[in-house]
């Protein structure tokens, strides 16, 4: 028989209370965010009063050291060491109506739950104004458990108030009674736990989780080590839930976390005190060192534990720092993101938060140029999505560049680099107006364009007012100072044909305008609306207007696909005129050395691959490591040329070509350019350059591309595929976007 990795526990709804309290059960405090409706709370007292079954417990034996002081465990009586995995929700519940405790939401704001009940009709309401008046009800059941009066008082009270508003017959008050009685007993409630033994990981826990509670939200690192920080350094964990739930009240006059951009979660502020104290992205490892595991052995050491929970507390110190906090936004803010309307990844915001905490705090970098630094690091990778797909994976490697670096000039100038690899010319001319072919309201693009008006110091459309001072995110009103308007108004383009959202809604068929404006131009052509406007204006001030916004002349008489792919050019132009305004630059990378192309990391035109053919998880040669290959080569044919470096691991640790088992260097090359001519085509072996080098003492593939003169297209078996690298993946367009890039891309070649 399998070895069974849990066992079976039965409570009652007072012993698990009491065990709470105790601290044998690592129910994380009240104080955590409570995301149930109250009347999911009412149905679970409902549910126990009449007997019916509530589910099971899920608890994991954590192997703790009991014989070790736990940190922070708030004067219990013991260190827990059993955490809850599943059912948090229920104890939560219960222990709040029970105790009588107040319960935080997930906005942070505290609320007491008031389940009322009706002794006469059995019937649990959620109390309110209404019920409170109505002496039918005992307004708020915890009053029979809080020890404030014993169950006696609880009864006569409750009939001396009903007996003010009707008569009692005896049958009702002895139905009163026994009703109360009842309730009263659901502290013998029956529950049933499985506790998973204490020999699992946490990663296993989690597939637990998500085998046996489908519907339930699944669990993550994050959980892991915040319920961690609940046992061993409960300060620590209430400090960054007290940041959060500050930061989401406008300040009184004192000094606040409180501000435009972000209300944070404090699994996000963990996030950041990890990635500075243990150089870290991804949580998988942090949970084990933070319960003091030995990655190599295995063995658990409570002094290890100790060590690793005082490099937390040091990094968590810096990252709740309100001084650093708030100097961090003012660079958010001098990249053109004046507020969290124009943030469209809270990941890029707080992981540029962390490379500030380690430029100020480790390198010791002047603040002028820190702001700098840390605006064009969000810019670029707000921009480009860095941090949008596999972000810890990005993150990671972004860390991994700091390894050796010493100075705070070898940080900048590190930080540069990857901004300038990533942003190069033909970015801008050809993958960034692709990418604003969209309709997506919260489109990087558009967001990145907006911040652009901003940093250019450019004024709304029609209008004598700047875009900054109409996006204040401090100034609420009826209607916004600036709003978003169709140049080709919806109902006019419906005249032409043009319906779908997907048409009307393109990124370039908006501008920002007076509200006033916005309504008095209706649904007017342009060729209409457009003379009228132009009245207000000097033929010099029409000039910088349509520069800003992105206008070819002529424009209101265009076709509107011809507008669409016009303008899409300019605002391009607009968003690289912010980011030289933000003293970038579009460096060209190919005079770098092999080592400066590592370190640097994967950018738009460099991409690094362990293996040309083998799985280093199988051992085994497999079509799929090939595949990918060709796919970064066919990305790069289609935009602006890159380098491919085989043998070289996602966050630059070198693995060497030794890994795929050639029998020499010949014999690799061959194999890629028949992989090439098969799967790509041999017309397309002009662009492509192959070279071995040596990195580190290991071998490497180079496999330089340049940009094609034509569409590269990866045969798949029967299919024939496109791919386009963005930013630092490889993306495969749909048959409407391929058509769409090819046509702009190949134009003229």
């Amino acid at each position: 028989m399998t070895d069974v990795l849990f066992k079976q526990v039965d409570y009652t709804a007072n012993l698990l209370i009491d065990s709470i309290e105790m601290g044998q059960i690592g129910l994380p405090d009240i104080q955590r965010p409570f995301v149930w409706p109250n009347t999911k709370v009412r149905d679970l007292i409902d549910s126990m009063y009449r007997g019916y079954p509530v589910g099971y417990l899920l608890f994991w034996q954590n192997a703790y050291d009991g014989g070790s002081k736990a940190i922070g465990v708030d004067g219990k009586q013991k260190t827990p060491d059993l955490l809850i995995v599943d059912g948090q929700q229920r104890l939560t519940s219960l222990y709040a109506v029970i105790r009588g405790k107040k319960i935080v939401r997930q906005n942070m704001e505290e609320e007491l739950i008031e389940i009322a009940f009706n002794p006469l009709t059995e019937q649990f309401m959620v109390c309110d104004a209404a019920i409170r008046k109505d002496k039918a009800f005992i307004p708020n059941i915890s009053v029979l458990w809080n020890g404030q009066k014993d169950l006696f008082e609880v009864v006569d009270e409750y009939l001396a108030g009903l007996r003010t508003s009707r008569e009692l017959a005896p049958e009702e008050e002895k139905a009163i009674k026994k009703a109360i009685s009842r309730l009263h007993s659901l502290t013998s409630f029956p529950f049933t736990a499985l506790e998973l033994a204490a020999s699992l990981d946490e990663e296993q826990v989690a597939e637990v989780f998500v085998r046996v509670n489908s519907k339930g939200t699944p669990l993550n690192q994050a959980d892991f080590i915040l319920t961690l920080m609940s046992v061993f350094w409960d300060d620590g964990r209430a400090e960054l839930e007290h940041f959060c739930r500050e930061s989401r009240k406008p300040s009184t006059g004192k000094a606040s976390p409180f501000n435009h951009f972000i209300r944070p979660d404090p699994d996000q502020l963990l996030r950041v005190s990890v990635g500075l104290g243990f150089k870290r992205a991804r949580l998988q490892h942090v949970y084990s060192i933070l319960r003091g595991k030995d990655l190599e052995t295995g063995e658990f050491s409570a002094e290890r534990r100790d060590a690793q929970f005082e490099v937390l507390k040091a990094a968590q110190k810096r990252t709740i720092n309100l001084q650093y906090w708030h100097d961090f936004f003012k660079a958010v803010a001098q990249s053109g993101h004046i507020g969290g309307g124009l943030i469209t990844s809270e990941n890029a915001l707080l992981f540029t938060y962390i490379f500030y905490l380690i430029g100020r705090t480790e390198y010791g970098v002047d603040e002028h140029t820190l702001r700098r630094l840390c605006a064009r690091w969000f810019f670029m990778t707000s921009l480009t999505g860095r941090y949008t797909s596999s972000p810890e994976s990005t993150m990671e490697s972004d860390l991994a560049r700091l390894r050796d670096l010493k100075t705070a000039e070898e940080f900048v100038q590190a930080m540069n680099r990857v901004c300038d690899a990533s942003l190069t010319t033909d970015y801008w001319n050809i993958t960034l107006p692709n990418e604003l072919a969209t309709s997506s309201p919260r489109s990087p693009s558009l967001f990145a364009y907006i911040a652009a008006l901003v940093l250019l110091d450019a004024k709304v459309l029609f209008s004598d007012q700047k875009v900054a001072d109409a996006l204040e995110p401090s100034v609420h009103a009826n209607r916004a100072a600036a709003e978003r308007h169709h140049l080709f108004p919806k109902a006019y383009l419906k005249t032409l044909g043009y319906t779908e959202i997907r048409d009307t809604n393109q990124i370039a068929n908006f501008a920002l305008v007076d509200w006033g404006d916005n309504a008095s131009i209706a649904d007017q052509p342009p060729a209409q609306y457009l003379p009228v406007l132009l009245q207000r204006f000097s033929p010099a001030e029409i000039a910088q207007m349509y520069y800003w916004h992105a206008l070819p002349d002529g424009w209101e008489h265009m076709e509107y696909p011809e507008f669409l792919a016009a303008r899409r050019e300019r605002m391009a132009q607009v968003i690289r005129a912010g980011w030289e305004r933000l003293g970038g630059s579009t460096g060209d990378t190919q005079d770098w050395t092999l080592e400066e192309l590592v370190r640097t990391g994967e950018t738009t035109t460099t991409e690094f691959k362990c293996c040309l053919r083998k799985n280093l998880h199988t051992g085994q040669h497999d079509p799929r490591i090939e595949h990918s290959a060709l796919k970064t080569i066919a990305g790069f044919l289609n935009g602006s040329g890159g380098k491919l470096i085989i043998g070289v691991a996602d966050d630059g640790t070198p693995v060497g070509i030794q890994e795929d088992d050639f029998p020499h260097e010949d014999k690799m090359y061959l194999h890629l350019v028949n992989l090439i001519n098969s799967r790509i085509g041999p017309t397309y072996m002009m662009y492509i350059q192959v070279r071995f080098d040596d990195y580190e003492n290991h071998r490497v593939m180079v496999v330089d591309c340049a940009p094609a003169r034509s569409p590269v297209f990866l045969k798949d078996g029967n299919v024939e595929r496109f791919y386009l690298r963005t930013g630092a993946s490889t993306t495969e367009l749909t048959a409407s976007q391929t058509h769409e890039y090819v046509a702009h891309r190949f134009r003229g070649v």
